[in-house]
């Protein structure tokens, strides 16, 4: 069996691919794992490091809605389109699945003409033009948001790393906060606006640190790789505040805290869902309003804050963020919220929507 990953351009669009490629191999070592790219997107990073095979092909950048521009598209789809059937002949492709970005309508497009079924997995409560239009033809649609609007989705949360859905954080704690030079007993609030961190996230951190600290909290602060780290002369006594570039181990993060500030795409919601680690969102102010979509539902059930970029401030934090980390109870109560909203199995039954699909086209 080998299957063919459409999914490119971001993280978001990125990890859930290679953790269902995760799944299939842990089912079957012997499926072939194909991921569809282009030369700019972060898969000429992320997919060979994982192990799998990388195709590229040429982009073809769609508007996030109907425009004179998308006039143009079929035209300029021609050539990758069949740079992607290229790709599904060479491996003979059994399914196709898409998760939205650059390559997932040349994927779309090219498996409808060979006959090779498709499946589509949409993370945002808000669906992009690709899988609107690829789950006219697919054979399962599946969805992150319960309240999605493709229609006849499945509902089964977002596929995650294996190393987060099955995260015990209780357990992990103690290692995790050691290995970031966290006290082990001290109530601890992750700051991170994603891969490449959020200056305005960072600014407001920074500012509120000390008052956080006084008030016996201590932060681990993951800046984004090309922000400045600044520098921090802990006082004795006093909970350590830990900026660094980047956190490579988002599991022991997410195990070293009680609270995360953070924005809301839908791959951090889904994580921190599943692992049920309470947040405050702050959706990103661009776009066309998807994350705040994607944190409404944790948040309705009482598993997060949510405050807008233009209302995040120190005083905010102080007085929503702070009251939160300095109640036990109510930590748990929103963990477990938190908990109950997420979903740890959405990988293996995306899995199983994919042997269905090519058990359906076998005995049509």
């Amino acid at each position: 069996m080998h299957v063919v990953l459409a999914g490119g351009g971001t993280a978001g669009h990125i990890e859930p691919a290679l953790a269902l490629a995760d799944a299939l191999r842990r089912q079957d070592p012997s499926t072939g794992i194909t991921a569809l790219g282009t030369e700019k997107g972060l898969e000429t990073r992320l997919v060979p490091e994982r192990g799998y095979e990388l195709a590229l092909i040429p982009a073809v950048p769609l508007p996030r809605k109907p425009t004179p521009e998308l006039i143009t598209v079929p035209g300029r789809l021609r050539g990758t389109i069949k740079a992607a059937e290229q790709v599904l002949e060479r491996t003979k492709a059994d399914c196709v699945v898409g998760f939205g970005g650059y390559v997932a309508l040349p994927g779309y497009l090219a498996a409808k003409r060979l006959g090779v079924p498709i499946v589509v997995h949409e993370a945002n409560a808000r669906p992009g033009l690709a899988n609107k239009i690829g789950s006219r033809y697919a054979a399962g649609v599946a969805v992150a948001t319960p309240d999605s609007k493709l229609r006849d989705a499945r509902y089964i949360g977002i596929p995650l790393r294996h190393t987060i859905a099955t995260l015990d954080r209780a357990r992990v704690r103690p290692e995790a906060r050691a290995a970031f030079g966290l006290d082990p007993n001290l109530p601890t609030l992750l700051v991170s606006g994603g891969s490449q961190g959020a200056r305005r996230l960072n600014e407001v951190i920074q500012q509120v640190a000390p008052v956080l600290q006084r008030s016996g909290i201590q932060i681990l602060h993951a800046v984004g790789p090309k922000n400045e780290v600044p520098r921090v002369d802990n006082m004795p006594g006093m909970p350590p505040y830990v900026p660094v570039p980047y956190v490579d181990r988002m599991d022991l993060a997410y195990a070293a805290a009680d609270m995360m500030l953070c924005r809301a795409g839908a791959m951090t919601v889904a994580e921190l869902s599943a692992v049920g680690l309470p947040a405050a969102y702050v959706p990103l102010p661009i776009g066309n309003g998807e994350q705040r979509l994607n944190a409404q539902p944790v948040v309705k059930a009482g598993g997060g804050l949510l405050v807008d970029d233009a209302e995040l401030s120190p005083q905010w934090v102080q007085g929503n963020v702070l009251p939160v980390l300095a109640d036990p109870h109510r930590l748990y109560e929103m963990s477990r919220a938190a908990a109950e909203f997420g979903r740890r199995d959405a990988d293996d039954l995306l899995v199983g929507m994919v042997y269905e699909a090519i058990a359906a086209r076998r005995q049509a």
